[in-house]
């Protein structure tokens, strides 16, 4: 059974920054290809970045060169790392294991003056 428990969210202000974690548990994480997703309010739950077992990455255009995801599999924890934000970027971020088809209960991130 893949349990996934994100943390790290919460409110900041624009052009600040926060660091996501997903902890992963049940799975070879070293193999699973993971992702950070986010739902804005009335907009659909959109990808924000994924990263394969071996490290390659996936950005959304609207998150380039502000995000990174990252992992350590030693630690069965992928990585969020957000700057420059934006009103924008406020959502509630959910990880997921594409390998194993799982979400997390997802975190609450906001962006506001």
């Amino acid at each position: 059974q893949v349990h996934l428990v994100e943390s790290g969210g919460g409110l900041v202000q624009p052009g600040g920054s926060l660091r996501l974690s997903c902890a992963a548990s049940g799975s070879i994480f070293s193999i699973d290809t993971m992702g950070w997703y986010r739902r804005a309010p009335g907009k659909e739950r959109e990808l924000v970045a994924r990263i394969s077992g071996g490290g390659r990455t996936i950005y959304a255009d609207s998150v380039k060169g502000r995000f990174t995801i990252s992992r350590d599999n030693g630690k069965n924890m992928v990585y969020l790392q957000m700057n420059s934000l934006k009103p924008e970027d406020t959502a509630v971020y959910y990880c997921y294991s594409h390998t194993n088809d799982y979400w997390g209960q997802g975190t609450q991130v906001t962006v506001s003056s």
